[in-house]
């Protein structure tokens, strides 16, 4: 028995951990505060606890065990719609807003890492059972442990989203105005009809131009969900230098209808065009946004 204890503590450490390694803090600034920083780790120590107890069960003939997986994944939903009601709520606060798309992607990435840390610790606990008759207890526990560490590297390369670089070329665009309406290359942005603001837009603001791998990048591209988080993470990152009710300084991302390149005028804190090319790669490729008509039979 007190064996089988010291396995289930291990197995809950580790798939603590597993949820520990997946919370990131970065430019994103979510979760950075540390109440939800505190809840997402609570909420993966009982994911953790639940995963550890489910073989045991199993192994005793405890078979309303299974009440425990109905209990996870109820737990689980919660958790993606409490991410995506706080979000929605800090909607109206953004001077560039996520989206709907980029929301939606979030919870869901919420949900599953909480997948994670409940797998994590099932996957330790079934080692440790598993070779319980062929090792000592201290060596179960390092071997259960190294498969851990297997099952958290393989579940995190798994969950790892595609970025732009992946699905598009990123290249500088140049900003021109013909009479009142502001082209990034070819590309008609928007109408500015203010003098000032063209002058601040021509001297100030920076462009891109997004150059689709294939017909999936285009359809994908093509979402709107997509485009609204590259300019979230651009204003993010490079800084933004408008404030409520001047449109005419909004990032925006404009497609060319025939070839599906996407052109992206910024007027941003930080104008180099190096740090918005580096910055627009490194935006994710949303779940619900991913096209592909190419494998349509």
């Amino acid at each position: 028995m007190e064996n089988t204890n010291l396995l289930i503590f291990t197995s809950i450490i580790m798939g603590t951990f597993a949820r520990i390694f997946m919370i990131r803090i970065d430019y994103r600034q979510y979760p950075s505060y540390p109440q939800s920083f505190v809840s997402h780790l609570i909420l993966g120590f009982v994911a953790a606890c639940l995963g550890s107890v489910v073989i045991p069960a199993f192994v005793s003939q405890d078979y309303s065990a299974v009440t425990f997986l109905a209990l996870a994944t109820s737990q689980f939903k919660d958790i993606r719609n409490m991410e995506r009601q706080s979000l929605e709520n800090l909607e109206d606060t953004e001077l560039v807003m996520r989206g709907m798309a980029y929301i939606e992607d979030i919870s869901k990435r919420f949900e599953a890492r909480n997948y994670v840390a409940f797998i994590t610790a099932l996957f330790v606990c079934g080692i440790s059972i598993v070779i319980s008759n062929f090792f000592t207890l201290y060596l179960q526990i390092a071997l259960s442990v190294v498969g851990g560490f297997c099952i958290i590297l393989f579940l995190n390369k798994l969950m790892k989203a595609d970025t732009i670089i992946d699905i598009a070329e990123v290249k500088e665009a140049t900003i021109n105005f013909k009479g009142p309406l502001m082209c990034v290359d070819d590309v008609v942005i928007m109408n500015i009809g203010h003098n000032v603001s063209k002058e601040i837009l021509i001297e100030k603001a920076v462009a891109i131009m997004l150059y689709p791998n294939d017909v999936n990048s285009v359809a994908t591209l093509a979402n709107i969900g997509q485009r609204q988080a590259i300019l979230h993470n651009l204003a993010t990152q490079l800084g933004i230098r408008k404030d409520v009710d001047e449109p005419d300084f909004t990032p925006l991302a404009r497609r060319e209808p025939e070839t599906g390149n996407i052109a992206i005028v910024v007027l941003a804190m930080n104008n180099n065009i190096d740090d918005m090319i580096s910055a627009t790669k490194k935006v994710p490729v949303l779940e619900s946004s991913r096209r592909k008509p190419k494998k349509t039979s």
